[in-house]
């Protein structure tokens, strides 16, 4: 039964992402009819929002989990998500709504460090390796459903998409107060540095404010030019505490070890990669194709579904090969699918033609290059460092992806649908260039050895960035990786 519970909110989590993507047309044609019209960039805080807030509250949640204990403080997560979800259905206006993303992410922060911990805790050593696998493959079930599921409920009305967590987070509740393990061991040291958190918070937020911003604004305006000072400043103060305080939020000083350095450098090219591709494909379908939400839903299937079946298949040629030649081809496959789409788009719509390719040939690249990139960097570091380095490359995705949808917003600007279409382009080229740049990660890792500890056994899917443990707790077997990819 505690496996039924973390599964149920694992899954909730992951299955976040996907369905607000698929969503995101409809709450701004919602917004616009109930007299308080929306523009993309404004809109873009519906996704940026939450991926800032749990990337500056990942390894502050995990540790406190560790101090008063990982069972009430995902259960507490629970109950944050859950009831934000409703705030986020109820939602009068756009800033109410942003409001209750953020509230969201609070919710998610304290779930995903203390879910595979607790589902350790619950099942017996020789257990442990298939109930790690069967956790990260819940990343690669929401993301094949997630998109038709929030197709379905956007055709009802896309406040559908968070009223479905109520339903799930009352039974994970329930189950998780009833079966959930007492963890009897405490950690009594400080909790990571709190003004850390705000300050990288606010470096993003003001970052990708002035990018969203600046087309309506003007790049050489005072306030664009003021958010990019803000970002800048704060972003150079969380370095520097990052690196002398006594407890950082990010041990940024892990990052003099070359192989986790290369393999973070290569997560965050390629989730501002794959952020800008899961967007402009919802945007293209429902904005310049016309297509509904269940049927965009349906179109983006291949590319989640194929993540965790290349995966699979791939592990062998894992072991052999090391992660180096995999990332090479994932990220190459990756950037071939945006150049598709380049090349290929096409203003009447042509699935066959056009968007399919492209996922197929995306899903195949995340299978294998996200999840090889994560155990490679993780799997650098000596063993009582992975769980905080793990942490650390999931708040680098999160980042990431917030980066790479305020990157499309910028270059779209108020403009969408076939008139956009060389902005379109624009974006693609860029995520095709961010992953051939990833690419040189993986040779550069070949040219470092090989590392055969770093075999995920059940790597990232497409869907959201879901962290492994953030803290210190039960041994993580080699074969799981994260559930979700970007």
């Amino acid at each position: 039964m505690p496996t039924v519970v973390v599964v149920l909110a694992v899954f909730m989590t992951n299955l976040d992402l996907w369905i607000v993507n698929v969503a995101l047309p409809s709450m701004g044609a919602g917004f616009a009819k109930g007299g308080h019209p929306a523009s993309l960039a404004s809109l873009s805080w519906v996704l940026n929002a939450y991926s800032i807030t749990l990337a500056a509250l990942l390894v502050v949640a995990g540790r406190l989990a560790d101090r008063i204990g990982q069972r009430q403080v995902f259960l507490a997560g629970i109950v944050v998500f859950t009831l934000a979800s409703i705030g986020c259905a109820l939602a009068p206006s756009l800033p109410l709504l942003v409001a209750a993303r953020v509230l969201q992410a609070i919710g998610a922060a304290a779930q995903l460090p203390t879910s595979l911990a607790l589902l350790m805790a619950s099942v017996p050593a020789s257990s442990r390796p298939a109930a790690a696998r069967g956790w990260a493959a819940v990343g690669g079930l929401a993301a094949a459903s997630g998109p038709v599921f929030g197709g379905l409920l956007v055709e009802v009305d896309w406040r559908w998409v968070f009223i479905v967590n109520v339903p799930i987070g009352v039974a994970a509740l329930a189950a998780g107060l009833r079966t959930l393990p007492r963890s009897a061991s405490r950690e009594s040291g400080p909790i990571p540095d709190v003004l850390g958190a705000v300050l990288v918070t606010v470096s993003v937020a003001t970052l990708t404010g002035a990018l969203v911003q600046a087309p309506g604004w003007g790049w050489g305006s005072a306030r664009t030019t003021g958010l990019l000072a803000v970002a800048v400043v704060s972003g150079a103060w969380f370095v520097r505490r990052s690196l002398h305080h006594h407890t950082p939020l990010m041990e940024l000083h892990l990052l003099r070890e070359s192989r986790f350095a290369i393999a973070s450098g290569g997560v965050a090219l390629f989730s501002v990669s794959f952020a800008i591709m899961l967007l402009s494909n919802v945007l293209w379908c429902q904005d310049a194709w016309h297509w509904s939400a269940l049927r965009t839903g349906l179109a983006m299937v291949p590319g989640p579904a194929l993540v965790p079946l290349v995966t699979v298949a791939s592990a062998r040629a894992m072991r052999r090969l090391g992660p180096g030649p995999l990332i090479v081809a994932g990220s190459i496959l990756f950037a071939a699918s945006m150049l598709w789409r380049v090349v290929f788009v096409a203003v009447r719509p042509d699935y066959l033609g056009d968007l399919f390719p492209s996922m197929v040939l995306g899903g195949a690249g995340v299978g294998l290059a996200m999840g090889t990139l994560v155990a490679a960097g993780v799997t650098s570091l000596p063993a009582h460092r992975s769980a905080t380095g793990s942490a650390l490359v999931n708040s680098n995705r999160q980042i990431a992806s917030a980066v790479g949808v305020a990157i499309l917003v910028t270059l779209l600007g108020s403009g969408v649908g076939t008139g956009a279409i060389h902005e379109f382009k624009v974006g693609w080229a860029i995520a095709a260039g961010l992953a051939a740049l990833c690419a040189g990660s993986g040779l550069m890792l070949m040219g470092r050895g090989r590392d055969s500890s770093a075999v995920p056994g059940a790597a990232a899917s497409s869907g959201p960035a879901v962290p492994e443990p953030a803290v210190p707790g039960p041994a993580v077997p080699e074969s799981a990786s994260q559930p979700a990819g970007a």
